[in-house]
């Protein structure tokens, strides 16, 4: 798998890697597993940080859709028999609104050529032709001798040939294919909540279960490009979950406008104690009424006699 026109971003992706090495080589072997494997955690997290305003807008958009939910409702029920004047008024609508329905699609596609590039100078470094993007020959041979718990970061599962080395790929292909699960699930179980009427719902919910079919074509893989797509779902379902709790799904009035849902509070601020100044004070209690006794007055020795005064 070697596009050409990519031979740019082939030469940038082993630049980062070869300087994210060399900045862990200054206390970590050069050759060790652990010093690889950082360098491949590390160029994962660089990736996704750059490609975060694309995840806002893609989260922006999903909640315009959310928003607008009722209104797509009332189209689909006005233009039911007429399936392409439907899907252009919702077309427009989501226009209108500054929506994307594809927006979802950016960071996929914004890490689809990290992801090639990952595996191009990984399978050269393999090759020992990894020096054409400007890998020294120190570099190259470091990360041939580099084994992550006895697999070597640029082996196959099938190209691997001691059992262990099978073994321990195989676990990770099953990671993979365990956080790819949780990724597409976490998605689309939003997505379901935001359109429940949605009638690519069935098609979403297969999707969920056969995406973790996909990840065991990994096993043709080196097992560094494992570690990233390992690490890159554990960060998007982390990233997935932040933006959720801060953006709970909206709810409607009688009218179909939206309503402002407080988000659900944080990790920290569930194990937070309140201080003091946090505290709300307990409201005063109310004053009791007061009881007046109505005793009779004292009176004069005579009156209660009934003797006259002399």
């Amino acid at each position: 798998m070697d596009f050409a026109w990519l031979n740019w971003l082939y030469t940038a992706i082993a630049q980062v890697i070869t300087w994210i090495h060399q900045a862990y080589s200054t206390f970590i072997n050069p050759a060790s597993g652990l010093n690889w494997a950082l360098t491949i955690i590390t160029l994962t997290v660089i990736m996704r940080i750059l490609i975060f305003p694309l995840f806002l807008k893609q989260m922006r958009s999903s909640k315009k859709m959310q928003e607008l939910a009722p209104k797509v409702q009332e189209l689909r029920k006005r233009y039911k028999n007429d399936k392409q004047r439907m899907n252009q008024e919702v077309m427009a609508l989501y226009q209108g609104a500054g929506a994307n329905p594809l927006g979802g699609c950016l960071p996929i596609v914004a890490q689809f050529p990290i992801f090639i590039s990952m595996f191009t100078v990984l399978q050269a470094i393999s090759n020992g032709t990894a020096t054409k993007y400007g890998m020294t020959a120190e570099v190259v041979n470091s990360a041939k001798q580099a084994h992550i718990f006895s697999a070597g970061i640029s082996e196959t599962f099938f190209s691997a040939t001691a059992i262990t080395s099978k073994i321990i790929i195989g676990v990770f292909v099953a990671v993979s294919s365990l956080t790819t699960f949780l990724t597409v699930r976490q998605s689309v179980t939003r997505s379901m909540q935001q359109m429940p009427d949605n009638p690519m719902a069935q098609q979403q919910k297969i999707l969920m279960y056969i995406s973790p079919l996909f990840a065991f074509f990994s096993l043709n893989f080196p097992l560094g490009l494992i570690l990233y797509w390992v690490t890159t779902n554990l960060w998007t379902l982390g990233q997935q979950h932040w933006f959720y709790s801060r953006h709970p799904m909206p709810e409607f009035d009688a009218k179909g406008n939206p309503v402002p849902v407080k988000p659900k509070p944080g990790m920290l601020a569930r194990f937070k104690k309140s201080t003091p100044e946090e505290e709300t004070p307990a409201a005063p209690e109310p004053p009791q009424p007061k009881i007046v006794r109505n005793q009779p007055s004292r009176q004069s020795r005579s009156k209660r006699t009934g003797s006259k005064k002399s």
